[in-house]
Order: C-alpha cells, then structure tokens, then sequence
C-alpha cells in the first residue's frame, strides 16, 4: 500500500486542504460546472432524512442479532440504508457473510497461490482508469485503495476462471471497497454480485449481459411502446444505449447517490431493480426520445436522460422506480429472459454455421 511521508511540503498541505474542499465523502472531485447552492441545499434535506432513517435502522439492528428477509426490511431498504450499515445490509442481503463464514481464509489463500501473468498485467493495466477523479485511488493518497483494488480483482479472477477479468469490474469493485473498506468483504459481494444476482454478465461472451438488452427491449414494447417504436424506425440497437447502464451498473452514469441507493436494492431484491432503473430513466423522458431524428441524436438523449434533477433527488428517484414502470415481477423477467436467450443462442449458432 502506497501512503505519503509523514511530512508534507507547503505546497502539499495546500493542495490537501483545496482537494478536500472539492471533494465529496466518497473522495470524488466536484465537477466545476456544480451548482454547490443547490446541491448543498439537497444534501441537507437528504442528510435530514438519512439521520431519521439511521435511528431506525439502529433500533431494528439491536432487536435483531440477524438481518431477516421480511416485508419490514425490504421497506427501510427501499427508503434507504444509511452508510454506517450499508456493508452489513448488502452482505448479509446478498448471502456474501454466509460464504465468507463459511469459507474462512479462502479469500487470502487465493492471495497467496500462484498467479496468472496475464491476468496480473490484463487487471494493472486497468487500475490507473480507475476512477481519476477519486482521490483515494491515486497514488498520493495517504490510504490509497490501488493495492487493495488489485488485491480484489485478482483474487476474484483466480477464484471464478470463467469470467477471469473483464473490464468494468474494476469500477464494481472500487465502488465497494469505497463502502466497505475490507478486501475480503469486497472480494464476497464481487462474488454474490457477478455469481448469483447477475450471472453472465462478466463471461466472454456476455450471454447474460445480452440477454437483458434484449428483455429491457421487449418491457419497453409494452410498457413505453412508443420509445420501442422510435428505437426501431431509426434502427437503434438497445445494446447501444444501454449495455453500459447494466454492465457498469450504473457507475459513472448516474449520481454516486444515486446508484448507492440502486445498490442497496440490488443486493436486497436482486436484478429486477436494474430493469426498473431503466424502464424510469425511458418513461420518464419519452417525449425527449420520441423527438430524436437519427441514430446518433438518440444516443445522444439517451445519455442526457442520466443527467439532471430527476437522477440527482436520488430519495425521489428511488421512489419513482417502484411506482413509475409499473408492477414488474420476477417472474415475467425470467420467461422474458428465456426467450430472449434462447433467439440470442440461435442466432449466433447461425452465424457460426453460416
């Protein structure tokens, strides 16, 4: 791990003192462009509602020794997890602290074995991406989180060889380490994540990943029919505008808030809530869509839809995607992904053959 010396030349204290007036709790830069009147403004009231919710939270973790799966959890999931509990709530929501009890120490013999060169080199290669304007993955930085990045990363690829390394894992993993600051419970929610909530996602050949495009196409059909006739009048593939939405989910595209809150939901109700993101993001802005003249000009509405008020109120947003796309079941996403799949497998099977 890279720390900084002990004592700091002038110039560094001052260049500490302007980088933790720009940055957020997370140690993200503020973009210049911020409106910091308003976005203080929000965080206030946001902060306001997270200290009730903490005392709740509080109160509903003494009477319980072991986080439950109940009608009570899922509705202060859904009104948010405060960070203090965050790393408790996504690892015993997901089944990440079963599998790190039940397999202590696997996590750093997988550290200490034999590694893959390219692995190594293919994981290093991608570490410096890694969220730039972060200041704990820099190499300044007095707690840099670059060693442990690499640690989590390279574990994960020694511990699931079908899927190795891929890049976008490693913002999934930086994200986690941001809240959970321990390899090892990364290293399980990296695992409950890219194994079980979203399986083939990560794999070369993102079976899964395609799949959902194409079940997000197929909700959108019926649910916002007009944005699905836009898409095929211009034909636009829906792996255009939004393999990055779930591959990255929804990092660098939405408010940190914002996804941390997408987060909390994920880990608790598992996939769906990837769909309702985006069935909101299209519902919500389909005039803006419907108004696209070509190809590139819905690319381009599709990125401005991630940005703006309605994505930042990360509390209402939140709220907006349980209401807005209506009732959405599991089981119509795994009938959907069937299908899906299987017209996916059929049309590469005939690829291959032709």
């Amino acid at each position: 791990m890279s720390l900084v010396g002990d004592h700091e030349s002038p110039e560094d204290e001052i260049i500490h003192r302007i980088d933790c007036q720009r940055v957020d709790q997370y140690g993200f830069e503020q973009p210049d462009d911020l409106n910091h009147e308003s976005y203080e403004e929000m965080m206030s009231e946001y902060l306001t509602l997270l200290s009730r919710r903490s005392v709740k939270w509080s109160r509903l973790l003494k009477e319980n020794t072991k986080v439950e799966k109940n009608l009570k959890v899922k509705r202060y999931v859904r009104k948010g997890v405060p960070n203090e509990y965050r790393a408790l709530i996504w690892m015993a929501a997901s089944g990440a602290q079963q599998h790190l009890q039940m397999n202590h120490g696997y996590y750093h013999s997988l550290l200490r074995g034999r590694h893959d060169h390219h692995l190594e080199q293919t994981i290093r290669t991608d570490l410096h991406r890694t969220f730039p304007d972060n200041i704990h993955f820099r190499d300044s930085s007095q707690l840099c989180l670059q060693t442990a990045l690499f640690n989590v990363l390279l574990a994960y690829g020694h511990h699931n060889k079908d899927i190795g390394y891929c890049q976008g894992m490693n913002f999934i993993a930086g994200y986690l380490l941001i809240i959970t600051k321990d390899e090892e419970k990364s290293f399980w929610l990296m695992d409950a994540l890219l194994g079980r909530i979203l399986p083939d996602y990560y794999t070369p050949a993102m079976l899964g990943l395609k799949t959902d495009q194409d079940v997000l196409g197929e909700l959108v059909k019926v649910k916002v029919p007009a944005v699905w006739q836009a898409m095929t009048r211009h034909n636009v593939m829906w792996t255009l505008v939004v393999s990055r939405w779930f591959l990255c989910l929804y990092i660098d595209i939405l408010p940190m808030e914002t996804v941390l809150r997408i987060w909390d939901c994920l880990f608790y109700e598992g996939s769906k809530i990837l769909f309702r993101v985006a069935l909101t993001l299209i519902r919500h802005h389909q005039k803006l869509i419907q108004q696209a003249q070509n190809l590139p000009d819905i690319c381009e509405r599709f990125k401005q839809i991630t940005r703006g008020e309605f994505v930042e109120d990360c509390h209402a947003f939140i709220q907006n995607i349980f209401t807005e796309p209506g009732s959405l079941s599991m089981a119509t996403i795994t009938k959907l992904r069937e299908t899906c799949r299987d017209r996916i497998q059929a049309q590469e099977s005939g690829c291959e053959q032709g």
